[in-house]
């Protein structure tokens, strides 16, 4: 039975709607879910109409972790156990306006699951940059492209010692849901980013959704790895490896692009790669 239905209100090729969906495989009918302001709390129903099969709360912006973890209190209170207790949330709701409970939460090792839902912008209120847009990405407010680089969350959340910390892509579904599994099995803090493009932010066609999550790990500027007790394992290695150029300039979002910026995101996509070091790599 699926547990985020059909006939929820996300565009057609809606990569958040993807991820959801994908994650409701692995996390099944015992799972309370909250979301904070975003595309995602919208997409799932409002007024009358809902497209959850499971308990979904609604928090304010700043603080589906820490409602989060009040309900993780309260089923233990209350004997309840064997309950996957999630904080799904976009960027803003993880990097920027959400990070105040985030960090609290991973600090104090609340026994929740928080994923980030990765479209790299605030698209729920027009697509304006935020901390995970891309250098150079154009938005409505950064008419000539982002002129910083983006905020490294993996590496932030990495910092706080989770239990358990992984990144994720829509186009590799399989791995996105072994993921979740682990994590639901382990006890203590756990973070998943998983990569969940907009057409419409992206500025690519809605049927090509996947397509360009597939490419952000073809051409290596998005890795698929886990971190667990210290140890670090990448858990996809790319059939085929793509320039940069190829994912990059499919994207209307980098229209500006010099070839020098290109340059620069081949170097940082070589760096990544670089870095993985493969199996068991710290």
């Amino acid at each position: 039975m699926d547990l985020f239905t059909g006939g929820h209100m996300g565009c057609r090729g809606c990569g958040a709607a993807i991820a959801v969906r994908q994650a409701m495989e692995a996390l099944g009918p015992r799972t309370i879910i909250v979301i904070p302001a975003s595309c995602m709390a919208t997409i799932g129903g409002s007024g009358l109409k809902t497209a959850w099969r499971i308990p979904f709360y609604h928090s304010l912006f700043e603080c589906a972790p820490a409602v989060a973890s009040g309900i993780r209190a309260a089923l233990e209170v209350q004997g309840i156990k064997g309950v996957n207790v999630v904080s799904w949330a976009g960027d803003a709701g993880t990097a920027d306006i959400g990070f105040q409970s985030l960090t609290g939460a991973a600090e104090r090792e609340e026994d929740i699951i928080h994923v980030c839902y990765d479209n790299e912008s605030y698209m729920n209120t027009g697509g304006q940059a935020g901390g995970t847009t891309p250098f150079r990405a154009w938005t409505p407010d950064t008419p000539s492209g982002k002129t910083t680089r983006h905020k490294d969350m993996l590496a932030i959340m990495a910092a706080h010692r989770p239990a358990y910390l992984a990144t994720a892509s829509i186009a590799y579904p399989q791995d996105f849901i072994d993921k979740l599994k682990r994590a639901k099995e382990i006890k203590g803090f756990r973070y998943i980013h998983v990569l969940a493009p907009c057409y419409r932010g992206w500025g690519i066609k809605e049927e090509e959704t996947v397509e360009m999550a597939r490419l952000a790990v073809e051409c290596g500027l998005w890795e698929l790895y886990e971190i667990r007790a210290g140890e670090r394992r990448v858990t996809v290695i790319p059939e085929r490896r793509v320039p940069v150029r190829e994912y990059l300039l499919r994207q209307q979002r980098f229209r500006t692009l010099s070839e020098e910026d290109l340059a620069f995101f081949q170097v940082e996509a070589g760096f990544l790669t670089n870095l993985s070091g493969g199996e068991g790599a710290l």
